[in-house]
């Protein structure tokens, strides 16, 4: 159950670090252009890491 758990954890930081370093590579007009400005980045990275 804890290993469980465990995992289910580092995935979703897996994925959390994957979104931010996929979202920190666009520039600034990229963003705007998908709605979002620098300092959302990592509100939207986490929120994609929990689906």
């Amino acid at each position: 159950m804890l290993l469980t758990h465990l995992l289910g954890v580092y995935r979703q930081w897996r994925r959390y670090n994957d979104s931010l370093r996929e979202l920190n590579r666009l520039g600034d007009r990229e963003l705007a252009d998908i709605g979002i400005t620098r300092g959302d980045i990592p509100r939207v990275a986490w929120e994609s890491s929990e689906h």
